[in-house]
C-alpha cells in the first residue's frame, strides 16, 4: 500500500498512541486508502478496563463496587477508554493534516469490536493482513 500523506500521518501517530494511554499494546495496523484498521489490547493493570475482581478478592472497593460492569461503564469513561484512545487518535491526525493545509475529516463514528480469545484475535490479525492484499483500487 502506498500511503498519502495523510495515510502517513495515520501511520506515524497510530504508533504514538502507545506513548499516550496507558495499559496498551499495539497490535496488528493498516492504513487502507479511505479508512484504518488495528487492534489495541487493553492490559486492564489499572483495575478499570479487562480486570475485574469479585468481592473478597484482594483490592480495594468502594461504594460502586456492588455495581455491574455494565453499570460503571458508561459512568466511568476514562482516558484509558477505546473511544478516548480512538478519538485522540483521530484528533491528532486531522489536527497535523490540517496544519499542513489539507482539508481532512474522518467519518463521526468508528467501529469497534471486543475480541474474545485467541483464535478470534487470529483471524482479525489474519484479515487485516488480507485486506491490504484483497484491496481493488478503480
Amino acid at each position: 500500500m502506498y500511503l498519502t500523506n495523510i495515510g502517513v500521518l495515520a501511520d506515524v501517530f497510530w504508533y504514538e498512541i502507545k506513548n499516550h494511554a496507558k495499559n496498551v499494546v499495539l497490535d496488528a495496523f493498516v492504513v487502507m486508502p479511505d479508512h484504518v484498521h488495528g487492534i489495541l489490547l487493553l492490559t486492564g493493570n489499572d483495575g478499570e478496563h479487562g480486570e475485574h475482581r469479585e468481592p473478597g478478592e484482594p483490592g480495594e472497593y468502594n461504594d460502586r463496587d456492588s455495581e455491574t460492569i455494565g453499570q460503571r461503564r458508561f459512568q466511568n469513561i476514562g482516558n484509558n477508554s477505546v473511544s478516548s484512545i480512538i478519538g485522540s487518535y483521530k484528533s491528532a491526525v486531522t489536527k497535523h493534516a490540517r496544519r499542513l493545509g489539507y482539508d481532512f475529516n474522518w467519518q463521526t463514528r468508528f467501529y469497534d469490536h471486543i475480541i474474545r480469545d485467541e483464535i478470534g484475535l487470529n483471524t482479525i490479525r489474519n484479515y487485516i493482513d488480507q485486506n491490504v492484499r484483497n484491496w481493488k483500487s478503480e
